[in-house]
């Protein structure tokens, strides 16, 4: 008998689903049934937390929904923090829950992993979250679901099936097949007009670039050397315009240099951005004035009307409506684009204090030496200075857990989600204080045959939160944590490990690790590489 855990698989196969995130219980094994011969790789984290983590990696490097198979009750309330972040960065995720049978569902009677109501814990963070009662809805509830990830604003999707319906008989069902989605939203041609007449007016035009233009590189790119504008980036919108672009501004636009550039610009177009403080007011100064006129592009209506309110609105997927606008504007004579770009960029960067200007370095030179690098990071100086100012070479390449729902234990679990999709050469950038939330997925990323780069930033214990106390009068208590032998336990997981004794052998560190089929863990003490940097910079 084909069951309806085995129908549910091959629907998801049908999808193009080729890896799924989860950690099999008693109220999930019928899931299961159907894995083998499907084509999908299982991957088997150590906490429902890390498959989420894991899922949002893999969804970040591949443009892919990640996929979870979770536990009722505990399972979904500890994944629960990992959908949240991804909801948070608007990043695909489907999540699908057993839970108990119709009768014991929220009966209060204190059944195994009981909820009051569980859907309703899933709806929080979610574009949608459902229950399956009948069988015949699987297929509609997962077209749903994918019309989400391929057509609206992306998100996060809970669907909920009881264990018994799991069980019965799915010989009756239709074949498992996908269903077309609907097409992305394309721009209003009028209003496609109406913003090529302002990019015709505008003298000093800036664009700033969101995670929605994470596949909109090339028309953005041909937008800004039309305009002659430089293109300031959001930590999701990094690598839009690659490294070393003359018109690129891979800095925080709540940096006094970066928010100089955009109010002085005639012109905004924000492609892609909700405009979200953890971005663009991280100090809590205000944020940019926005004093010219003000194009939104957004996938999303609702969010489009949310934060800066601007002249002109694009409801449309960003690619469509850069590609629609870059071919309707004509080229700017060459002025000052590249040089108000680079009076921000080294603007920013002098502003830099040496621990921050020593995680910049890092990444840098993570980034030269493995070209092709995808960078997952925690919250962590090194990760600050990234979010503040680092340059990725191409989209998808670099992201964190630092702004947005901003939760520590990301990195570890992300970095191994995102090697598992992109297969491309992939660092986890932790602290020593954040990594202990989800340090036990070494053992997964071991388990996958992952060479994984792990660098461990030590600082012994919480070393932002006591300096932020020490700021405020505040005597620090419970930051200066317990630092454990981070070398021995990763050696336990059967992954290399050594720490970093000269800063200069770095880069054939970095190559030697992505040669083996294990993760590699490398220490890196914050005060000896910050002293490090400064001597080679003067």
């Amino acid at each position: 008998m084909k069951t309806v855990g085995t129908y549910l698989v091959e629907l998801l196969a049908a999808y193009g689903v080729d890896t799924v995130f989860g950690i099999p219980g008693v109220h999930t094994v019928e899931m299961y049934r159907g894995l083998p011969g499907s084509g999908i790789r299982h991957i088997t984290p150590r906490h429902e937390q890390g498959a989420g983590f894991m899922a949002d990696g893999y969804a970040r490097t591949t443009g892919k929904p990640g996929v979870c198979f979770i536990i009722s009750g505990p399972g979904l309330t500890n994944i629960a923090t990992a959908m949240a972040q991804a909801y948070g960065d608007s990043v695909p995720m489907l999540v699908i829950t057993s839970v108990n049978a119709p009768g014991r569902m929220g009966s209060g009677e204190g059944h195994l992993h009981e909820l009051p109501d569980q859907r309703q814990v899933g709806r929080q963070f979610t574009a949608f979250s459902h229950t399956v009662l009948r069988a015949e809805e699987l297929p509609q509830v997962i077209a749903r679901a994918f019309a989400v990830f391929a057509s609206a604003r992306p998100r996060p999707v809970h669907i909920e099936l009881p264990i018994d319906l799991l069980t019965l008989d799915a010989a009756d069902l239709p074949p498992a097949q996908k269903r077309p989605a609907p097409t992305r939203p394309a721009p209003d041609p009028h209003a496609i007009a109406e913003a090529a007449a302002m990019c015709a007016a505008a003298k000093r035009p800036v664009i700033i670039a969101g995670g929605g233009a994470a596949d909109a590189g090339a028309p953005l790119r041909a937008l800004a050397e039309a305009l002659d504008a430089p293109v300031v980036m959001t930590v999701n919108g990094r690598g839009t315009l690659p490294a070393g672009h003359p018109l690129g501004v891979p800095c925080s636009p709540a940096m006094g240099p970066t928010t100089a550039l955009i109010e002085a610009a005639d012109l905004v177009i924000a492609a892609g951005t909700e405009f979200g403080p953890t971005d663009f007011d991280f100090y809590e100064t205000g944020g940019a004035r926005i004093t010219g006129k003000l194009i939104r592009i957004d996938i999303d209506p609702e969010q489009a009307m949310r934060g800066r309110p601007a002249d002109l609105v694009l409801i449309s997927d960003t690619k469509f409506a850069l590609e629609a606008l870059a071919t309707s504007v004509s080229p700017h004579a060459a002025g000052d684009g590249a040089e108000r770009a680079k009076t921000a960029r080294e603007g920013v960067r002098a502003e830099l204090n040496p621990v921050l200007r020593a995680g910049a370095h890092l990444m840098e030179v993570v980034r030269d030496t493995l070209p092709d690098v995808v960078i997952a990071g925690d919250s962590a100086q090194p990760v600050y200075a990234g979010c503040i100012d680092f340059a990725a070479n191409k989209p998808r390449s670099w992201f964190c857990s630092a702004t947005g729902y901003g939760t520590l234990g990301y990195a570890l679990p992300a970095a191994a989600g995102a090697l598992i999709g992109s297969g491309r050469p992939t660092v986890c950038l932790a602290g020593d204080g954040g990594i202990q939330f989800t340090l036990p997925e070494l053992g997964s990323a071991r388990e996958a045959e992952l060479p994984l780069i792990v660098l461990l930033w030590n600082n012994n214990g919480y070393g932002e939160i006591k300096a932020y106390m020490e700021a405020r009068g505040i005597e620090p208590i419970g930051v200066d944590i317990y630092t454990p032998d981070f070398l021995t336990i990763a050696r336990g997981f059967g992954c290399e490990a050594e720490k970093l004794e000269d800063p200069s052998d770095l880069p054939a560190k970095l190559k030697a690790a992505t040669q083996r089929n294990r993760p590699t863990v490398i220490e890196i003490d914050e005060a000896a590489y910050t002293a490090f940097v400064a001597a080679q910079t003067g």
